[in-house]
């Protein structure tokens, strides 16, 4: 059976760290739906790129829909509008209480933070991020793992939270495969040349 992950997107979002992980997932056969929390099908990010959403926030019934992953792009202020919808609130809340792995990138920890969830995990974010969260223990690294939690850095680790992720989720030969057919492990093989 298919993997099946929300992308939360709201204004402002950061593209990279949206568009880098749906990319992996669906080159890996995952079900994404990339998810408006708003009211519109068209959601656009920080940099002024927009992308078409799957599906709304609105459609979503979090007592029967059932996910394998929520992921949460960063960005500014995309953050600040997922922290301010108490549904989205409520959807993470609930989604953490039934132990579905929950991803955030960036800034994006920080909403796992007023959600009220963050406290119980370790956890990394985006350096200007840092002080802003209170996890169990932050940690300076590309990516961490602490029970359903999982947080990267920023869109520098975006592929590698992708690849991560399907590890996450079980299709660790998938990540690699897709590590060697993407380039990603010649980038860091020859970085230097």
């Amino acid at each position: 059976m298919n993997k099946r992950v929300m992308v939360l997107l709201a204004p402002g979002f950061e593209e990279i760290e949206a568009v880098s992980v749906i990319d992996i997932l669906r080159r890996a056969k995952v079900n994404v739906q990339v998810c408006s929390i708003t009211e519109k099908e068209y959601v656009t990010g920080s940099h002024n790129i927009t992308i078409k959403s799957d599906v709304r926030l609105d459609f979503i019934d979090i007592y029967n829909d059932e996910y394998d992953l929520i992921y949460l792009p960063g960005g500014v202020p995309g953050v600040n509008n997922l922290a301010d919808n108490e549904n989205v609130i409520k959807l993470l809340q609930k989604y953490n209480e039934d132990g579905t792995f929950i991803g955030a990138i960036c800034a994006a920890p920080w909403v796992l933070n007023e959600a009220g969830i963050l406290k119980e995990h370790d956890a990394t974010s985006a350096p200007t991020f840092k002080d802003k969260i209170t996890p169990k223990s932050y940690m300076d690294k590309v990516f961490v793992s602490s029970g359903n939690i999982l947080t990267s850095r920023g869109a520098g680790t975006s592929m590698e939270m992708g690849f991560r992720i399907l590890e996450t989720l079980g299709m660790k030969e998938e990540s690699e495969r897709l590590r060697e057919d993407m380039q990603y492990n010649f980038l860091f093989d020859h970085r230097n040349e």
